[in-house]
This record gives C-alpha cells, structure tokens and sequence, in this order.
C-alpha cells in the first residue's frame, strides 16, 4: 500500500511540473497583458514549488523508512534531493531576485527599465532550472516504475 502511495505523491508533483510548465506558455499565448500573464504564472510556479517541497520530503521519508542509511546510495533518493536543491535554487533564491528587481524597477515594467537584460537573464537561467527539476522527475517516474 504505502508503495502505491508514493507512487501517486511522485504522478502528482512530476505531473504538476510539466503541467504547470505547458500552462505557462499557454498563458503567455492566450493573455495579452504579460504582466498578468506573468503573474498568474508565478502563483502556479509557486504551488508546484510547495508541492514539490512536500512530496519530496515525503518521499525522502519514505525511503528512510523503508531502506535507512543505505538509501543514500540509491539514484532514487539522490534525484529527490536534486530536485528538491533545483526547488531551493529556483524559488527561493532565483525568483525572489526576480522579484526584487521587479520592485526596483517599478513603477515602470522591469522590461521597459534598466533592469531589463539581469532581468532577462535570470529569468533564462530559472527556465533552465525548471527544465532540469522536470528532466529529473522523468527520470525518478522511470525509475520508481522499475522498482
């Protein structure tokens, strides 16, 4: 039972990540004002970032549990603690600099100020991040699907 268990908390983040990924863009296409669009993003990004949080430390747990120390040898545990870095590099160190030159620009759009091309720049280097936090989750769907 508990294995069917993690293996629902992993469908639920790892599909959450591309999900949330995919609608971004999507927002981007259908909405004309890119700040809204923008921000309706972030609010997704950062529930996906929580419940990413949450289900690795679960996972994280659960193998602990299950395996004890010898669990740190396994890939399975060592993409969890990757993805969960990604999280705390992306979240709560990338997108909060974004966040603050938002507000150092402001009252005009970070893109229309000086801030525009950092602005750009980091925002390149958090899509990158994203992209290795969904790589890695189909890695770990692959791998839980062995086990």
């Amino acid at each position: 039972m508990l294995r069917k268990l993690t293996g629902l908390v992993i469908t639920f983040w790892v599909g959450g990540l591309w999900i949330t990924g995919l609608s971004a863009s999507i927002l981007f296409d259908t909405i004309s004002d890119r700040q809204l669009a923008g921000s309706v993003a972030g609010q997704l990004f950062e529930m996906v970032s929580y419940i990413g949080i949450v289900s690795g430390l679960l996972l994280l747990a659960q193998r602990f549990a299950e395996f004890g120390m010898p669990s740190l040898k396994q890939r399975y545990v060592w993409i969890i603690g990757a993805m969960l870095l990604l999280i705390l590099v992306g979240y709560f160190g990338i997108q909060s600099h974004l966040a603050q030159l938002k507000a150092d620009a402001f009252p005009v759009e970070v893109m229309q100020s000086e801030y525009a091309k950092q602005f750009a720049i980091w925002h390149g280097v958090s899509g990158v991040i994203y992209l290795m936090e969904c790589l890695l989750g189909a890695a770990l769907v692959l791998i839980s699907w062995r086990e």
